[in-house]
């Protein structure tokens, strides 16, 4: 791992309390990052059932490692979703966000197995980019009448990343973060 050199501050932190019943999350003043998530988080867990995400390499439904615990965005994506969805601002509770950074570029962009950092020590490990999908959807459309079809073609490549605690530790707005991204090369078989 090496340092980014890209430091960014916590804006935001929220929970998704009931996922069933909305996407939408709740501000927190300050949280707990434990090894299963958030407290009180329903993506939270040490395990989840397999989604669509998956599908080709395990049957929906089977129990596996939750690599998904937290979605993790950045402030300049969201300012950038808003304007192309034509919105003055996109509040992150409306995605479901559960940390918003601000300061790291390209922020959705960063790789798998990359390393953020918190000023405490916590520490999330990065699983994957946050593809857009039709939750978050329906939570804008409810406060945004007409908006909300517009998400998923504004939000492709700037949703940002879900990650799983690898170090336990409290987090709060204004904490400041460093990004620690794999020193390996790319695998040149990717197609």
């Amino acid at each position: 791992m090496q340092d980014s050199g890209h430091p960014g501050t916590v804006d935001w932190i929220g929970v998704v309390r009931d996922r069933d019943g909305s996407l939408r999350s709740a501000s927190l003043k300050e949280t707990n990052l434990e090894f299963s998530g958030l407290p009180g988080e329903s993506h939270g867990g040490l395990t989840r059932p397999s989604c669509v995400r998956v599908e080709e390499l395990y049957p929906l439904g089977t129990d596996i490692r939750n690599t998904r615990q937290l979605s993790i965005a950045s402030a300049e994506d969201l300012a950038a979703i808003a304007r192309e969805m034509g919105l003055s601002d996109l509040a992150p509770a409306l995605i479901g966000a559960n940390v918003v950074i601000r300061g790291i570029p390209d922020f959705t962009l960063v790789p798998p197995g990359s390393r953020i950092q918190f000023a405490g020590g916590a520490t999330v490990t990065v699983d994957l980019e946050n593809h857009p999908c039709n939750l978050p959807a329906r939570e804008i459309e409810m406060t945004h009448p007409g908006f909300g079809r517009k998400f998923k073609t504004a939000a492709r490549g700037r949703r940002g990343i879900t990650g799983w605690v690898e170090r336990e530790g409290v987090i709060r707005p204004g904490d400041s973060v460093r990004l620690f991204i794999p020193t390996q090369p790319a695998w040149p078989h990717a197609g």
